[in-house]
């Protein structure tokens, strides 16, 4: 029975007897000190947990990666395909989505070595400025981190000099993996709309 149970169940015996009563107050104050020893039992092992807790966070690690983005909207093999557009477009382009398959290159030349994918969806999300909701997959398919990936979603304003993204999870080595990402346009081409962009992104994972 528990002890909360066992305190309460107890039988209060009749007023007019003096040694029942004294017992009663006994018994009562044996259980009390038994319940505030369990109290504190507890809250030491929380107090515990908590702190070990504390000191794995504190053992976070980053890890910094480094990449080249290539968004090609143009010729006959796109890298990014527009999905939607609304019937009366504004200026910015507000409710325009492309979905996109991007190579991720160690350099800045398209050439350069595959390290990996972005995967998802882009969209034009403001009324009066071109700025960007990116929910995106960033697949990894070179070295240690080969597949495993990190998952963005946030705004992207393009052209701000840098923009900064959260990183919301992850997969492979990245699961639960917490951090930012930052992007800076190196070459567009007004004309074709296609883009290359240089990310620093910043992982943290716990040890």
């Amino acid at each position: 029975m528990p002890l909360y149970s066992t305190i309460f169940s107890c039988q209060w015996l009749p007023k007019n007897s003096m040694a029942s009563s004294s017992l009663n107050y006994s018994l009562l104050a044996v259980h009390l000190v038994l319940f505030s020893t369990l109290i504190k039992h507890s809250f030491g092992t929380f107090y515990e947990e908590m702190a070990e807790g504390i000191a794995l966070k504190s053992m976070d690690s980053t890890i910094h990666l480094h990449f080249y983005f290539h968004d090609i909207v143009s010729g006959k093999h796109p890298t990014a395909v527009k999905i939607a557009q609304p019937q009366d477009t504004p200026p910015s382009g507000f409710g325009t989505a492309f979905m996109m398959d991007d190579p991720l290159t160690e350099g800045p030349e398209p050439t350069s070595k595959l390290v990996g994918k972005a995967q998802g969806i882009y969209a034009i999300a403001s009324q009066s400025l071109v700025e960007l909701l990116m929910v995106v997959n960033y697949e990894f398919v070179e070295g240690k981190y080969n597949g495993s990936s990190i998952s963005i979603l946030g705004r992207n304003p393009v052209f701000d000099d840098t923009r900064e993204m959260p990183i919301v999870g992850g997969s492979g080595l990245f699961r639960l993996a917490r951090g930012y990402a930052l992007a800076h346009t190196v070459w567009f081409d007004p004309n074709t709309g296609d883009a290359t962009v240089e990310y620093n992104v910043y992982v943290m994972l716990s040890s």
